[in-house]
Formats: C-alpha cells, structure tokens, sequence
C-alpha cells in the first residue's frame, strides 16, 4: 500500500542532510577567505613596518622617489596576487555550490518523480489525466532549469576567462614597467 506520510518523511530527510551539507560548505569557505584576508593583514603590516622603516632611513630626495616607485610595485602586485587568490577561492566555492545545487536538483526530481509515480498508480480511476498534467508540467520545468543551469556555466566560464585574461594583462604590465 502507497504511504505518502513515509515518502514526505524521506523527502523530509534528504531536505535536512542537503542543509546540513550547505551549512558545512559554507563555513569551509568563509574559512578559506578569512584565512586569506589574516594572511594579507599580516603581509600588510610587514610592509608598514619595512616601509616605515626604510622611510625612516632616507637621505636625499631620490632615494624616496626610488623607495616610492618600489612600493608601489610592491602594493600592486600584493593587490593583484590577492584579487587573484581570492577569486580563485571564489571560482572554487561556485564550482563546489554548483555541484551542490545539481546533486539536489537530480535527487529532487528523482524524488518528486519518484512520488507522482506511486502515487498515481494508487490513486482513484479517472486521475490519470491529472497526473499526467503533473508530470509534463514537470518535465518542463526540468527542462527550463537544465537550460538556465547550461547558461549559466556558460556566463560563469566566460567571465573566467575574462578575469583570467585581465589578471594576465595587469601581471604583465608590472613586469613590464619593472624591467623598464
């Protein structure tokens, strides 16, 4: 006999292990940026420090101009290196989210189809119409979302590439002004 109560119970269950998991995902990366942001304080202060220090021992107009120059460089790159780690942290947690998100949309509708199923077969005579209404308005909700998922990669592996690009071009032209 068909038990709707049970099947809510299962989706029930599967509905608080996805939380769960959600939950840990999402401190396992706010870990990693906080992580990063203390590691670039640290560095940061390191570099006030040299920077104060080395200021300090300046005796003539061009070795500031020298000593600014070089900081600077110095600030760009640790700029630069840490728009890049953490957009590389980023790209990592979307990557996880994503699939994530396509792991419980398959067991959703694995579920959800799962249920209709079962429950049309119990269901009184005459009904079927209405289940099968269901199950194409399903299917073509499935369908939509397997679109926008497609789209979406789309749009995310293009803004990567032109981060990737960017971030090329900037450690590029430091390079260059350096050996120049």
């Amino acid at each position: 006999m068909y038990n709707a109560t049970e099947q809510f119970a299962d989706i029930g269950k599967v509905n608080y292990a996805n939380v769960v998991r959600l939950a840990s995902l999402s401190l396992e990366n706010t870990e990693k940026i906080v992580k990063l942001n203390l590691t670039a304080a640290r560095a940061a202060l390191v570099q006030g420090v040299e920077s104060a220090q080395a200021v300090a021992s300046v005796k003539d107009v061009q070795e500031l101009a020298a000593l600014r120059a070089k900081f600077t460089e110095a600030g760009v790159q640790a700029a630069t290196g840490y728009s890049k780690t953490l957009y590389e942290l980023a790209a990592e947690a979307q990557a996880e989210y994503t699939a994530f998100a396509e792991e419980a949309w398959a067991s959703y509708t694995k579920g959800v189809a799962a249920f209709v199923d079962k429950a049309s077969k119990s269901a009184p005579a005459g009904s079927d119409a209405g289940f099968n209404a269901f199950k194409s308005t399903f299917a073509a909700s499935t369908a939509a979302f397997d679109q926008f998922q497609k789209a979406t990669k789309q749009v995310v592996n293009l803004a990567d590439a032109n981060f990737r690009a960017a971030t090329a071009q900037a450690t590029k032209t430091v390079k260059g002004k350096r050996a120049a």
